[in-house]
């Protein structure tokens, strides 16, 4: 159950670290049902990019010891999850995203409370109090 959980926790830090790698190589091009965008909203989605480089960093820098590392794995999580949050916000603001996006938001609110039970559940020996 932990080397599980390892495994999936370095493919998505790995996966978060691609999807960041392109949109600083690539911009807001990269983005499914994006149009062009100006200077300064091309500059904010790859700085944006940058943070989410760190994110999948974290990720797979945690998933090399899980037990160790777990508040900060647990705080990982809670950002994911208030991304999602985040596109709650957009959606009731603006408007539905594109249907990927949709799929995303559904993962962002669905992975994280998931990701912590299992992360409990692996190591509930040794962490009782978490």
């Amino acid at each position: 159950m932990q080397s599980a959980l390892k495994i999936i926790i370095l493919l998505f830090g790995i996966a978060c670290m691609g999807i960041a790698l392109s949109h600083i190589a690539l911009g807001p091009a990269v983005i499914p049902g994006s149009i062009p965008v100006n200077a300064t909203m091309d500059s904010e989605d790859r700085f944006y990019a940058t943070l989410f480089l760190g994110f999948g960093a974290a990720l797979v820098w945690c998933s090399r010891d899980l037990q160790a590392r777990g508040g900060l794995y647990k705080a990982l999580l809670l950002i994911f999850f208030l991304g999602g949050l985040a596109r709650a916000i957009s959606a009731a603001q603006v408007g539905l995203p594109n249907m990927m996006f949709q799929i995303l938001w559904a993962l962002e609110l669905l992975m994280p409370p998931v990701l912590w039970f299992w992360w409990r559940k692996a190591f509930a020996s040794d962490n009782r109090s978490s």
